[in-house]
């Protein structure tokens, strides 16, 4: 295995989406490896602390009209003074930006100095935008690779249990967030290396997201503290609400491979309209068949409504074929 100094400058590509599948593997493997896992995902978060303020420049930057021309402008206006020790002689002043001399050393120094400004400034124009994007793209591809991660652990629990993860119908338990408790239990995932996290979050960005046990939420049953672990449970993804049957009762999420059924994706907002998990609305929804897919806002409903029944509620589906995701806290 790699040592300390080797692993953290491989936390860098990895944060980046720069490493191949054996590096990504590696990296992911000491992340969640007992004894040092837990210092690498300090390192890990405050990488992402670091390129944070990237964030609130996502747009690129018109550069203003004239802006040349007035810094040319400013220049020409301005006498290159040297200390009088130092100059034998007046130092000629520089005739005009657009003309054709720019005569002495000074008036060289001056365009020397413009010209890596000038040069500086259109590489932040050109280069930050695509810096951002390859950031933004970075992000995309982790949560892509944490709903991978969750497709396995959620297959392995259905190929064990003959179903996927299903809440209690009644009861205060019967929440969609139960699934990871549920998962951490049979070991399927790690209760706080950030899987089920989406970063720069709100939920990520308080560093301490762990999933909480069954047995945690047992004893918090009738506490205020029992409504904090329910509502955050589940992290930043939305798991199926099921479906009852015509008696009412909350029939178990059986994996019957379909294509056009999701399982689970970007938790939804209050509204249950959209998530507010990515600031260009882009949504990420996990299907029956382990496909991960990346809709658009304005393309997360066009077959059926992600977040709410045929019936328009926030609530288990009427049928086998209505499928719901709901928050964490949302009860089918």
């Amino acid at each position: 295995m790699p040592d300390e100094a080797t692993m953290r400058d491989e936390l860098v590509g990895y944060l980046l989406d720069a490493l191949d599948e054996g590096e990504t593997r590696r990296v992911e493997a000491a992340l969640a490896d007992p004894e040092r896992g837990a210092a690498l995902r300090d390192d890990l978060d405050t990488l992402r602390q670091a390129i944070r303020p990237l964030a609130f420049d996502r747009e690129s930057i018109d550069v203003p009209a004239g802006l040349a021309a007035r810094t040319l402008q400013f220049v020409s206006t301005q006498t290159a003074v040297a200390p009088e020790h130092r100059r034998p002689k007046p130092t000629p002043r520089i005739i005009s930006p657009a003309g054709d001399e720019m005569r002495g050393p000074a008036g060289r120094r001056w365009l020397d100095r413009l010209i890596i400004g000038a040069t500086a400034v259109a590489a932040c124009v050109l280069v930050a935008p695509l810096l951002l994007e390859a950031i933004e793209e970075s992000r995309q591809r982790r949560v892509d690779r944490n709903l991978q991660r969750l497709s396995t652990a959620l297959q392995g629990y259905a190929e064990s249990h003959g179903m996927y993860p299903t809440p209690p119908g009644s009861g205060p338990l019967s929440r969609a967030g139960l699934y990871a408790p549920t998962l951490v239990a049979e070991e399927r995932i790690v209760a706080d290396d950030g899987t089920l996290l989406v970063p720069d979050t709100a939920l990520s960005r308080q560093e301490s997201f762990r999933v909480p046990s069954l047995a945690e939420l047992q004893a918090a049953l009738g506490t205020p503290r029992f409504d904090e672990l329910v509502k955050t449970m589940g992290g930043d993804f939305g798991y199926t609400l099921g479906h009852r049957d015509g008696a009412g009762v909350l029939q178990p999420n059986s994996n019957r491979r379909r294509a056009d059924h999701p399982i689970l994706a970007d938790a939804p907002d209050d509204c249950c309209e959209k998530s507010s998990n990515h600031p260009g609305g882009i949504h990420h929804v996990l299907f029956e068949d382990g496909r991960v897919v990346r809709r658009s806002e304005d393309a997360i409903h066009h077959d059926d409504h992600l977040y709410r029944n045929h019936e328009g509620r926030v609530a288990a589906g009427v049928d086998a074929e209505d499928a719901v995701i709901g928050d964490s806290h949302h009860q089918p």
